[in-house]
């Protein structure tokens, strides 16, 4: 059915019962997981450029290191499922963009994502990568909420 899923992770709970469900879709099709987490870029005044390039050395480490773990705990839940597992952390200011290129490149054929849970006027003020991702990309996504 599917031979390559892209799991886009954000470190909360429900990104990893999203991946849960896309390692255990990917164990049935016996197809391999792709886990991807996008770290934003610290958003940042343009004035006192020393302490915002220490500032911003600062977030992108500590971004990389939470990154780091969260596709180890993607990566544990894929070796005890028995599914083969890459994954990367990218930096970039558009998650939703990252993860269509993504998807792309990997020649992934479903994305497993979750939704952020937002509703009514906080989903319309604020949007989502989810919907984003849905709305800009051609891969089937499966929404996990």
């Amino acid at each position: 059915m599917y031979k390559h899923i892209l799991l886009p992770i954000d470190g909360s709970e429900l990104s990893l019962r999203a991946a849960r469900a896309g390692i255990e879709l990917a164990r049935i099709c016996q197809a391999p997981v792709y886990a991807l987490h996008v770290v934003a870029p610290l958003q940042s005044i343009a004035y006192m450029g020393a302490i915002l390039a220490a500032t911003e050395f600062a977030y992108n480490e500590e971004a990389k290191t939470h990154a780091e773990r969260y596709l180890a705990d993607v990566r544990a839940l894929a070796e005890a499922a028995g599914v083969l597992f890459d994954g990367q952390v990218a930096f970039g200011g558009q998650p939703a963009e990252t993860i269509v290129q993504t998807a792309k490149d990997k020649r992934c054929d479903l994305v497993v994502m979750a939704s952020h849970g937002w509703r009514g006027m906080t989903r319309l003020l604020l949007g989502s990568e989810t919907q984003k991702v849905l709305l800009s990309t051609e891969v089937p996504v499966l929404v996990y909420h």
